[in-house]
């Protein structure tokens, strides 16, 4: 006799949803946080960037872009730890800074030269951006996780004890 039904299910990790802005001081700020939550739960949660870029950072929404690209090519976290490691110099150089830190990381640069142009990945930017605002971020970094909206734009004291809460809480019901 042989049992065909299907293997038990893998509790599925719980998400933490981080609309960021790759051109915005709290956003690199909110880095170590982010660094910290995901040596703590490693693929325990999933932390996901969702872009938001702000109107008053010109070259945002080009970086969130490139951010996707970066993604494509297998090293989108390193990216954007790196663009949002010099803001400052994202906001003096725009594209061309952009296209030279894919090159410092060794991804295909020329590739990130005609994704910019050819605009390949506007619409999962612009996906986010409005999925952003329907669910009412309005500054970055804003994180989500289990429902819960948590604004870092205005102080992020508190907020990666109060994600390590939740999801302490998501993960030992899972257990």
């Amino acid at each position: 006799m042989s049992d065909t039904s299907p293997a038990p299910a893998r509790p599925t990790a719980p998400v933490l949803d981080v609309w960021c802005d790759l051109q915005c001081p709290d956003c690199r700020t909110a880095l170590d946080d982010l660094s910290a939550l995901r040596a703590r739960y490693g693929d325990r949660l999933e932390v996901r960037l969702r872009h938001f870029p702000l109107e008053k950072n010109k070259h945002a929404f080009a970086a969130a872009q490139a951010a996707e690209e970066a993604a494509e090519q297998g090293q989108g976290w390193a990216y954007v730890e790196a663009v949002l490691g010099r803001v400052e110099e994202l906001a003096s150089r725009g594209e061309a800074f952009l296209v030279d830190v894919a090159r410092e990381l060794g991804l295909d640069a020329e590739e990130f030269d005609t994704a910019l142009i050819d605009g390949r990945h506007i619409l999962i930017v612009d996906a986010d951006q409005a999925e952003g605002k329907a669910i009412g971020v309005t500054g970055t970094p804003t994180y989500v996780i289990d429902g819960e909206r948590l604004d870092g734009g205005r102080s992020q004291e508190g907020l990666r004890e109060r994600v390590e809460e939740i999801a302490d809480r998501l993960l030992a019901g899972q257990g």
